[in-house]
């Protein structure tokens, strides 16, 4: 039987699993670059300056337990780019394939629509084609791929750009 969830804001008290869930993908998947884990110091001011800069991170919760994350964050730096953002979806491997990140996405695409948000971009590991596919379905289109911009577990790695036009 598959869990109920219910879609939140993320709390202080959320960290702890927050890490967990994105250290794993750190330590055994493409879907995020980083070569070492993070500290929960390191997820504390991670969420200070989403904050700060009004980018929201949702967990999908069943009861106290993370099933999964999603946030964005500005795409570049500059003020031309605020109304375009990079975002993520992370879901905890045993719950994967159970629409958490399905919930997790439209949640977000929803939040970015109300923040004013006009394109969110996806940053994918071009061999993830499940990701790939996963975006697909809710409208996102290619947009250039980048052979070889990134290297972990000893092989270079491709960035397929994804992108979702939200005033379309």
């Amino acid at each position: 039987m598959e869990k109920r969830h219910s879609i939140t804001y993320a709390l202080k008290e959320d960290l702890p699993q927050i890490a967990e869930i994105n250290n794993h993908a750190i330590e055994h998947t493409t879907a995020n670059f980083d070569w070492e884990k993070h500290s929960l110091d390191h997820y504390e001011k991670w969420m200070k300056e989403k904050d700060e800069m009004r980018c929201p991170v949702l967990v999908a919760k069943a009861g106290r337990h993370i099933l999964g994350f999603a946030t964005y964050g500005q795409f570049r730096g500059k003020k031309g780019y605020l109304h375009c953002m990079e975002h993520s979806v992370y879901v905890q491997a045993e719950a994967q394939g159970k629409g958490i990140g399905s919930a997790l996405l439209k949640a977000l695409i929803a939040e970015a629509k109300t923040n004013d948000i006009h394109v969110l971009v996806a940053g994918i590991d071009s061999s993830n084609f499940k990701s790939i596919q996963f975006h697909k379905g809710f409208g996102f289109q290619v947009v250039g791929e980048m052979p070889q911009v990134g290297r972990k577990f000893n092989r270079w790695l491709d960035l397929t750009f994804l992108q979702l036009n939200l005033n379309n």
